[in-house]
Formats: C-alpha cells, structure tokens, sequence
C-alpha cells in the first residue's frame, strides 16, 4: 500500500544463516503479561468511567483500541484499501480533506478514517462531518459520536479546525451516497460551497480526496420512494442482492479500493473578507470538484479489475 515496512529488530543474519525474528507473544510471555494487563487496564478504566471525551463526544481510547480494531480487518483484508498521496496531509494544525460519496451505505466515510490513521505518519485522527440521520438513528449516533463524526454544520468544523483537528467531509452528501449504479464516478453537486468559506475563515489549507471502489459494493438499480418515505430515510436501495436475499443481501461485494489524497489547495493567503465572496467560493469549490473527478477518472482507467 505504498508504506514502508519496518525491518525486525536484532543482529543481521548471515551468509547461511536465519535472520533474527521477533519473538511471538507465545514464545516471550512478557509480551503476552503486558497484552493481558494492558486489556484489564482499558476495563478497569471503562467500566468505572475513568476516561475522556471531548465536547462532541469523540472517545479517543476506544476509537483506537476498539473500534480501529474492528474496521481494520474489512479496510485490509476485505477491501483491500491502497492509499496514495498521504503525504499531503500536514502532520500537525487543521486541514479539510474534501472526497467524494458513494457506495449506498457511508463505509467509504470510516475507511477512510483508517487510511489517515493507519498511513499517515503521525497517526492522526480523522473528523468526519455526518448528516442530520446518522445522530437521529440508535446505537449507529452513539456509535458515529465516539468515532469523532459530528453533524455537518459550519459551526462545529469551524471549532474542529480552529482546534488544529483534522476535519473531513463529504459534499454531495446522499446526493452521491444514493445515486443510481448508472451514475457511478460521476460527482453530484457540491451544494453552496459552505466546506470552502470555513477553510477560508479557518485558513487551513483543503485536500480532495477520491475514493475508487466504494460505488460497487451495493450496486443501487432501483429506489423504492414508497417505502423511504415511509422509513424517513432519503432513499431505499434495491440492489441485485438486496433486499431478495434477506440479511445476506447486505453485504457489501469484496471490491478493491483505492483512497487518493491529492495536493492541498491553500486558503491562508486569502484575506478575511474572501469567505464572504461568493464568486471566490463558486471558483475554489469548482477547482476542488474538478481535481476529485480528474483523480477518479485516471485511477479507473489505471485499475485492472473491480475485485483485483
């Protein structure tokens, strides 16, 4: 995935001889003490709430030691994420990283959180803003909140990226998350430009970002308006699986994944009056649009398979 792997540690072996390995924790029982005393420890701590949150309730320790650890294996090993361009995202202050939607379901959104976490070499959190449904729905809102998400208003990722957080978000919103199979790799709107006038309130500098495979996974061929209107939900997908093969039709297909971070545009030598022009704002969101649907398309014809 373009990272570089870490050699393991001892002497160097040589001509005819085995290199030095790490010892598994089987082998070095003062690995495993330390796995098991570090597991009672997060417990102990969760159990009699001796742990923090934030003001939007983002729960930092069980992101990474809980949730990271669950999303990995589907990031790795099911959607097989590559990740390209990392390297323009800064190691330290705020940063919007502006992508593109897709998929039926939002997991392009948390994939990507553990491609800025896992690759970026200051490990950093990712900030997504979420739609007004996400927090409406039980156990998904409680859920989305210790990850970091939280709603998609100007207010709170002004707060985010004057905290020096990393914010990311998605502006066609379900425009893109619901739109017909036919549609797929075509960008949607980018609303009013809202994402750009907060970069350039905040002065952070705005990195698009394109997400190739995530619109395969629930192939959308039909809605049903009847039955979203009735679940108060924007759309109601019908996919060559779902809903005719029950639960079973909700997995996503095993598609390959690339998440490209192209270079970032900079905002900070804007003066203060520039988030109130309107003809700024259209130019800057068209040069972000247009930079993610570029990117698309060159990593589609640059891809061999939908699976591989």
């Amino acid at each position: 995935m373009g990272e570089v792997q870490a050699l393991p540690t001892g002497a160097a072996a040589g001509p005819g001889e085995e290199p030095e390995r790490p010892p598994r924790d089987a082998d070095d029982p003062g690995g495993l003490e330390r796995r098991i005393a570090g597991g009672l420890s997060f417990l102990r701590r969760r159990l009699t709430g001796d742990y923090e949150v934030d003001d939007f309730g983002y729960d930092a320790e069980l992101t990474d030691q809980v949730l990271m650890s669950l999303l990995r294996p589907v990031y790795e090993k099911y959607f097989r994420v590559e990740v390209k361009g990392v390297e323009n995202i800064p190691s330290e202050g705020g940063a919007l990283i502006v992508s593109n939607h897709s998929g039926t379901l939002p997991l392009d959104g948390l994939m990507l959180q553990v491609a800025v976490h896992d690759h970026h070499p200051a490990g950093r959190h990712l900030r997504l803003l979420a739609a007004d449904l996400v927090f409406a729905l039980p156990v998904v809102n409680e859920l989305a909140r210790k990850l970091g998400h939280t709603l998609a208003c100007a207010e709170d990722a002004a707060r985010l990226l004057g905290q020096g957080e990393l914010v990311g978000v998605m502006p066609e919103g379900f425009k893109g998350l619901g739109k017909p199979f036919g549609d797929r790799y075509k960008l949607q709107r980018f609303g009013r430009g809202g994402f750009v006038s907060t970069a350039l309130r905040a002065g952070t500098p705005i990195i698009p970002c394109s997400i190739v495979g995530a619109e395969e996974i629930y192939p959308m061929i039909g809605n049903s308006r009847t039955l979203a209107r009735l679940l108060g939900f924007p759309y109601f997908p019908i996919t060559p699986t779902f809903p005719w093969l029950g639960p079973l039709g909700a997995v996503p297909l095993p598609t390959k994944w690339t998440i490209q971070f192209g270079e970032p545009i900079a905002t900070d030598h804007y003066p203060a009056e520039a988030a109130e022009d309107p003809m700024l704002m259209f130019n800057l969101t068209d040069q972000v649009r247009e930079q993610i649907q570029h990117t698309l398309y060159k990593l589609l014809v640059q891809r061999r398979s939908v699976f591989f």
